[in-house]
């Protein structure tokens, strides 16, 4: 699968996947079930040679963790191959839909990975709170123009302020500070560049889309299962702090 790789600028990579059209429903359900039944790899290509633009949009909202934006370009599109070898275009959903969970979870990794050699994302909060933190602070930031103390940013993102302070040394501890200088004797700094775009309306009915899918899905699984089951699934497997399978025990007298 030949897909076009990030060189030169962004500007020439952006005009030449442009080239590409964004797919029909009727053509990409054609062409994925292609490639679902026979292997078919000229089909794979063009799924994601369609969708390439998406990755972009995506990467654009981690501009502000001091990364190349053409690295997590570069991540991203691995995970929308994989998810086009994943895609089951008999699910009812759009290539897109499905894709941009990999296209996050590639670019996030990447991002977790660059950040230090020390583990940011342990934990399925945690992970959420590192891509949460920049952005609270940058806001409060701009509406009182001062530096806000832990208490404040807890409570935009609704978690104690020890885990902000937590999150905020780990995040310091990061092997290239943002403080440090882009170039030798010069004054600008990586967070010079750092500037927080908020999603378009393109990005944001994407998101929107995916969400209302995967809510229908888990109402539906769930739905079918008894209440212990559901219980178990929601406790154990959904929750950010999932009890133990002891506790589970406990309560069911096994």
């Amino acid at each position: 699968m030949e897909v076009p790789a990030v060189t030169g600028t962004l500007d020439l990579y952006m005009t030449e996947i442009n080239r590409f059209p964004i797919l029909a429903a009727e053509e990409e359900f054609r062409l994925a079930v292609q490639l679902a039944k026979n292997n078919d790899m000229e089909a794979a290509e063009k799924l994601v040679v369609s969708n390439l633009r998406f990755v972009v949009k995506i990467a654009h909202e981690y501009r502000n963790y001091g990364l190349k934006l053409a690295d997590l370009v570069q991540e991203g599109n691995i995970g929308l191959m994989h998810a086009v070898k994943k895609f089951d275009p008999y699910k009812g959903y759009r290539l897109i839909s499905y894709a941009v969970w990999w296209i996050r979870a590639y670019i996030q990794n990447y991002i977790i990975k660059s950040w230090s050699l020390v583990k940011i994302g342990t934990t399925q909060a945690q992970r959420k709170l590192f891509f949460k933190l920049s952005q609270a602070r940058k806001k409060l930031e701009s509406l009182s123009e001062k530096r806000p103390e832990f208490a404040e940013i807890a409570a935009t993102l609704g978690v104690r302020p020890e885990e902000i302070e937590e999150m905020d040394i780990r995040m310091s501890g990061r092997d290239l500070s943002l403080d440090a200088h882009v170039i030798d004797d010069g004054e600008a700094t990586h967070m010079d560049y750092l500037m927080y775009e908020g999603e378009d309306q393109e990005t944001a009915l994407i998101r929107k889309e995916e969400m209302a899918l995967v809510q229908h899905n888990i109402a539906g699984a769930l739905a079918k299962l008894n209440e212990k089951e559901s219980f178990i699934i929601r406790n154990r497997v959904m929750a950010d702090n999932p009890l133990t399978l002891q506790a589970i025990g406990d309560r069911y007298h096994i």
